[in-house]
């Protein structure tokens, strides 16, 4: 793939190993998860670095996405199922995180890069997915020298699923 994943494009089915919060790891196929509402698909680097608790705490700490009523999230790295079932009880997660040791999901979405030209890894990157599998939003890391220090706009990627959803919020949201 030439980069990214565009805007409108549909991404193939792939499958990897879902660890879920309740600590159950299964092979799950993209497909499967969309059949149950949209996804936001979060890729990150690695469980435990600082950036990637950052970004999970925000998105554990954002109502909306906790609620889990219209969409769900999920991670992508490339740490074990072990590691996920650790970070998930660390950080007290409701979301499911994907394991993507050889980058599969990752090579799907054209976000695979290397680090300094060494080290293969998932560019920061959120891609909302219909149930067609079709990409409805995306947010990219653009840091000039690495876009894994990025941290995802959470509030930006909210509003552009309520617009894409045409959802309202609930009354108390933020409060």
């Amino acid at each position: 793939m030439d980069g990214p994943i565009a805007v409108g494009e549909t991404v193939a089915d792939v499958s990897a190993t879902l660890v879920r919060p309740d600590g159950t790891a299964t092979d799950v196929a993209l497909d499967d998860l969309v059949a149950e509402r949209p996804v936001l698909l979060s890729f990150y680097t690695l469980d435990f670095s600082p950036d990637c608790i950052d970004e999970w705490c925000s998105f554990r700490d954002f109502d909306w996405f906790a609620s889990g009523d219209h969409v769900q999230v999920v991670g992508c790295s490339k740490s074990s199922a072990g590691l996920h079932r650790r970070f998930i009880d660390y950080l007290d997660l409701s979301f499911p995180l994907y394991t993507d040791p050889d980058l599969a999901v990752s090579d799907a979405f054209g976000v695979t890069y290397r680090t300094l030209g060494i080290t293969r890894r998932s560019r920061r990157s959120c891609f909302f997915l219909d149930s067609d599998l079709t990409v409805r939003y995306r947010w990219l890391g653009e840091h000039w020298l690495d876009p894994t220090r990025d941290t995802p706009p959470v509030s930006e990627i909210h509003d552009a699923i309520v617009e894409e959803l045409d959802v309202s919020d609930p009354e108390t949201f933020g409060f």
